[in-house]
């Protein structure tokens, strides 16, 4: 199991792409890899033949540890494997279609069977829309009715009334008389209905819950906004995104954001930091992650040593991790390694937010959609009105390590480097 990242140190096994006795050529496919961070296709290091499959399907398995041999020199006519090694899925035995480890992981949780599916990417390449083609046209099971859930017992009924308190008497709050003599909430139980879909979580989504839930449990987080006048950077945007545009890239808002925020973070180191049991740590690069809504669910990519980058640097490397993100293609080290993350909902969004902070970083910024505003500027001397892009924006940090004015002063430093259309392009 080869190391998949900086801050992965096991993996699972997702599919074998190959079986024992099968001759493999120099970085071939050979396996899919699931870690927390991404899923992965592990290429062979060497020519030759499968003998060992040493670990079966959903093993988890440490780095370092093997899970396969294969002998350099064996001929590919090599005998299978004895019974007692794992063997491959028989639907494996065949050649597969094309297709990218995120499209095979989408047809094993959605139960669809590749070999039947029709690819229309090249070469006869599966793509993600082809299995969810497949999704849809399946003819649909048969809903079965829940039955009605059981009548009360009969003793219930007959229970005694509560007795009525004496004058005088206080009443206990009735949460407290529901959650029962230890205190502890309790969830109503969930009575189906004719209709309802029940929808497992996925292995993205099961991770992105408990992250959530870790990271709720574990920060006393506090939120601040700032509203921002874009005037001045949306005309620095509009006197160059024609060009720009030309040069294959798409200067956006988010670019400005994203290089106000590198530049406020070096400012106010203690945003750029993590949290240790009895200390906290100042991060020394900073790292931006941008959150991406895909199909199989949220992944933040990162990009590496932001505050280093212009705004060109920084639109190239939004639109490579975001194409890479929705297409499958990141690998774990493009998940890990991040100081600090920015949420940006795009054309569709609200107008503020508050996000969870993504652990181990103290700090996430959320930004909200740009509307066209009426503002008072002063314009010789005097107040007037005038129509400009404005943003809102919402901090959320741990109050374990950034304090109040710390949180403020870097949210109205981001704020006033946007608004002053202070950047190098």
């Amino acid at each position: 199991m080869p190391q998949l990242g900086e801050s992965v140190v096991e993996g699972t096994i997702g599919k074998w792409l190959v079986s024992a006795g099968q001759s493999v050529a120099k970085d071939q496919p050979i396996v899919e890899i699931l870690t927390d961070k991404a899923d992965s296709e592990l290429p062979s290091p060497v020519a030759g033949v499968v003998t060992q499959l040493l670990a079966a399907e959903d093993d988890i398995i440490a780095v370092g540890d093997p899970i396969c041999e294969i002998d350099e020199s064996a001929q590919a006519t090599a005998t299978a494997a004895p019974a007692s090694e794992p063997a491959a899925p028989a639907a494996d035995a065949g050649p597969a279609p094309p297709t990218s480890p995120s499209v095979r992981k989408l047809a094993r949780e959605q139960d669809v069977d590749l070999s039947a599916v029709q690819g229309s990417g090249e070469s006869g390449r599966i793509m993600h829309d082809d299995v969810m083609a497949a999704i849809s046209n399946a003819p649909s099971p048969a809903r079965v009715a829940s039955p009605p859930p059981p009548p009360p017992p009969a003793q219930a009924a007959a229970a005694p009334p509560e007795p009525a308190p004496s004058p005088g008497a206080q009443r206990a709050p009735a949460s407290a008389r529901a959650s029962g003599p230890s205190g502890a909430f309790r969830l109503p139980p969930y009575v189906p209905k004719p209709g309802d879909e029940v929808v497992p979580f996925t292995r993205r989504r099961r991770i992105i819950a408990d992250h959530m839930v870790f990271s709720k449990q574990t920060a006393p987080d506090v939120v601040t906004f700032a509203e921002c006048d874009l005037h001045r950077t949306a005309v620095l945007r509009n006197q160059h995104k024609a060009q720009f545009k030309k040069d294959g890239v798409n200067l956006t808002y988010l670019a400005f954001a994203i290089a106000a925020t590198a530049r406020a973070l070096r400012e106010f180191p203690e945003i750029n930091s993590r949290v240790l049991d009895d200390a906290f740590v100042k991060l020394t690069e900073v790292n931006i992650g941008i959150a991406v809504d895909t199909d199989e669910g949220l992944v933040v990519p990162v990009i590496r040593n932001t505050d280093d980058l212009t705004i060109r640097g920084v639109a190239r490397a939004v639109a490579d991790v975001a194409e890479r993100a929705r297409s499958g293609n990141l690998t774990p080290n493009d998940l890990s390694g991040k100081t600090f993350a920015i949420s940006n909902p795009g054309r569709r969004g609200n107008l503020v937010g508050g996000a969870i902070i993504s652990q181990p970083n103290v700090a996430i910024l959320r930004l909200g959609t740009i509307k066209k505003r009426v503002v008072v500027i002063e314009h010789e001397g005097e107040d007037v009105m005038a129509i400009h892009p404005v943003m809102h924006m919402a901090l959320t940090y741990d109050h374990r390590v950034v304090d109040g004015v710390h949180a403020n002063g870097f949210l109205y430093r981001v704020a006033e480097i946007l608004e002053y259309g202070d950047f190098e392009l």
